[in-house]
C-alpha cells in the first residue's frame, strides 16, 4: 500500500522556519536558529556564496596555488573587521609587514592609520633562516602563540589571519609531528574566541588534499578553495566553498576578479527578484519594428539581434540607441568590435549626431577590444559603467566576440551574469551577436537564447543578382508578434523594416 504524502516535519529549526515562511532560499537560516552566526568578509559577492559570510569564532582554511589571491582574501577579511569595529591581527609568516602595508595601500586601505588607532596589528612570525646548509631547525609554536596572544590582548582583536601556514609546516619533516604542531596552535587560537583565517599554498589544483600534511582533515571547520586556471589567453580565478561545518553555503566554483581600489569581487549568478511583468511598451526607434512586435519592446526587457556579418546588426543597434536619444533618454553603447569613431560615423550615416549627444551627456559610447581583459573583468566593467552612467537604454554590440576569451562554460556564465544584471536594474537592453558556425543564419547562439525576452533574426536573401536583407521575430515573451519575414533596408534615412520579403525556392537564403 502506498503511503500517503505527509508535510515535512517541523522538528528542525530550518524546517520550522520554512513552514512558517521565515527562511528564504539563499539565506543561512541563522535568524531562525538553523545555523551558526557568521561574520561579513567584505568581499563583494562572497558572502552571498557563503550565505552570510564566514562562521564566527571558527577556523577557515583558504587554500590555493601561487597567484590565487589568498593573501588578499585574508587581508580583505581583516579590513572588513576594522570597518565593522572588530580589530584584527595579521600574522605574517612569509612576506614582510612593510611590503604588505605598501601592497594593501594600493587598494585604498590605510593600514598604518589602523595600526595607529589600535585596530590592526602585524605579528612577524617568519621563521629564522638556518645558519648551516641543510639544517632544519625546530619552529617554536609556543613562542608564536605567545606573540599572537599579546597582540590580540593589545588591540582587543576579534579576527585573526595567519599567512601562510606552509612556513610553519615546512620546519617539520615528520607528517605526524607537523599535524600535532598545527593542532596545538589552532586549539590555542580557538580558546581565544577568534574568527581565524589560515592561508595554505597548494602545488596545483586545491581540489584534492590541500597539503601532504592533511591539515584540512582536523583543523579546518571551513575550507575555501581559490583557483587560478588558464583559459584561452587569460587566467580565470574562481572560488569554491568546499565545506562549512554547521552552516549552509552554495556549491561549486564561482568566478572572481581583482578590482583596483577594492580588492576581490566574486561574481555569483543570481536570479533577481523581478517586479510583476509589465505591459508598458517603449518605442524601439526602428521604423517598422514596433509594428512587427505589436506595440514595441517591453520596458525592462532584453532583446537579442542575431545574424551573419553584414546583415545589419550594428546598424540596428545604432538606430535603437538613436531612438532613445530622440526621446531624451540616457543611452550607454558598449561596442566590442567597432571603434568609438566608427560608432559615431555609423550614427551620422543614419542621421543621428552622436558627437553632439555625447557632448550633451546623454550618450556614452565605450569601445572595448575583447582581448584587453578577461570575461570576468568585462562583466565588472559593464556593472560599473551602468551604475555610473545610469542609462535607460543599454546596447551591447558584438557580444559574441567575447566568446573567444575563455571556455564555453565560462562564456555561458558570463552571459548569465550580464542578463541577470540588466534584468535586476530594469534596463531596456539590446544585444547583438553572431550565430554559431554552421547555424545557417536561422538560429541564434545556444548560450543566450533562453536568457533573453525577444529574439530578432537577420538573414541574407538572394533575389536575382541582388542580395536583400530579411528580418523576422523568432520569439517574444509575453506578446504576440508578426511571423512574416520582412525586408530590412539601411540608408541615409535610417534602418527601416518594410513589407514582406517573398523568397522562392529557387532563391534560398545566402549561406554564411
Amino acid at each position: 500500500m502506498r503511503e500517503a504524502s505527509r508535510p515535512p516535519s517541523p522538528a528542525s529549526p530550518a524546517a520550522a522556519a520554512r513552514l512558517a515562511g521565515r527562511l528564504a532560499i539563499g539565506r543561512d537560516g541563522y535568524e531562525s536558529g538553523a545555523a551558526i552566526a557568521k561574520v561579513a568578509t567584505g568581499i563583494g559577492g562572497f558572502d552571498q556564496v557563503a550565505m552570510g559570510g564566514l562562521p564566527a569564532r571558527r577556523t577557515t582554511v583558504v587554500a590555493g596555488p601561487a597567484g590565487a589571491a589568498k593573501t588578499l582574501f585574508a587581508a580583505q577579511f581583516l579590513a572588513e573587521g576594522v570597518r565593522s569595529g572588530q580589530p584584527g591581527v595579521f600574522v605574517t609568516l612569509e612576506e614582510p609587514a612593510a611590503d604588505l602595508r605598501t601592497n594593501l595601500a594600493t587598494l585604498g586601505w590605510d593600514v598604518e592609520s589602523w595600526e595607529a588607532s589600535g585596530d590592526w596589528r602585524f605579528v612577524d612570525g617568519s621563521p629564522l633562516t638556518p645558519r648551516l646548509a641543510g639544517e632544519r631547525p625546530a619552529y617554536n609554536v609556543e613562542t608564536l602563540a605567545a606573540q599572537i596572544g599579546a597582540a590580540v590582548d593589545r588591540v582587543g582583536a576579534q579576527r585573526l589571519v595567519l599567512d601562510s601556514i606552509n612556513a610553519v609546516l615546512s620546519f617539520e619533516a615528520d607528517v605526524v609531528l607537523a599535524r600535532q604542531l598545527l593542532r596545538g596552535l589552532v586549539l590555542q587560537l580557538r580558546q581565544m574566541g577568534l574568527t581565524v583565517v589560515l592561508t595554505i599554498e597548494t602545488r596545483d589544483d586545491p581540489g584534492g588534499s590541500l597539503t601532504h600534511y592533511g591539515v584540512e582533515e582536523f583543523v579546518a571547520d571551513n575550507v575555501v578553495l581559490l583557483r587560478n586556471i588558464h583559459e584561452g589567453t587569460f587566467r580565470r580565478r574562481t572560488v569554491e566553498v568546499l565545506k562549512m561545518r554547521g552552516a549552509m553555503h552554495h556549491k561549486g566554483d564561482v568566478p572572481f576578479t581583482i578590482v583596483p581600489g577594492e580588492g576581490l569581487r566574486v561574481l555569483p549568478v543570481t536570479v533577481p527578484a523581478l517586479p510583476p511583468h509589465t505591459v508598458e511598451r517603449v518605442p524601439s526607434g526602428i521604423a517598422g519594428l514596433d509594428e512587427l512586435t505589436h506595440g514595441g519592446l517591453f520596458s525592462g526587457s532584453t532583446t537579442l539581434v542575431s545574424g551573419p556579418t553584414g546583415a545589419g546588426k550594428t546598424m540596428m543597434a545604432i538606430q535603437f540607441a538613436a531612438g532613445g536619444l530622440d526621446h531624451d533618454e540616457t543611452v550607454l553603447f558598449m561596442a566590442f568590435e567597432e571603434s568609438h569613431e566608427q560608432v559615431r560615423v555609423s550614427g551620422a550615416a543614419l542621421g543621428s549626431d552622436f558627437v553632439k549627444h555625447e557632448e550633451q551627456g546623454n550618450l556614452h559610447v565605450v569601445s572595448l577590444y575583447p582581448e584587453v581583459a578577461s570575461l570576468d573583468d568585462h562583466l565588472v566593467e559593464v556593472f560599473e559603467l551602468v551604475q555610473r552612467v545610469r542609462p535607460t537604454r543599454l546596447v551591447l554590440d558584438g557580444l559574441s566576440a567575447l566568446e573567444r576569451l575563455g571556455s564555453e562554460h565560462s562564456y555561458h556564465g558570463f552571459l548569465l551574469g550580464i542578463t541577470a544584471f540588466v534584468r535586476s536594474v530594469g534596463l531596456v537592453t539590446l544585444i547583438t551577436a553572431s550565430p554559431p558556425a554552421g547555424a545557417g543564419g536561422s538560429s541564434t547562439s545556444n548560450h543566450i537564447t533562453g536568457l533573453v525576452d525577444t529574439i530578432i533574426v537577420l538573414r541574407h536573401h538572394e533575389s536575382g543578382a541582388t542580395i536583400r536583407r530579411g528580418v523576422h521575430i523568432q520569439r517574444m515573451r509575453g506578446s504576440s508578434h508578426e511571423n512574416a519575414v520582412r525586408e530590412l533596408t539601411i540608408d541615409e534615412r535610417g534602418v527601416t523594416i518594410g513589407g514582406s520579403l517573398h523568397v522562392s525556392a529557387d532563391h534560398p537564403a545566402v549561406p554564411e
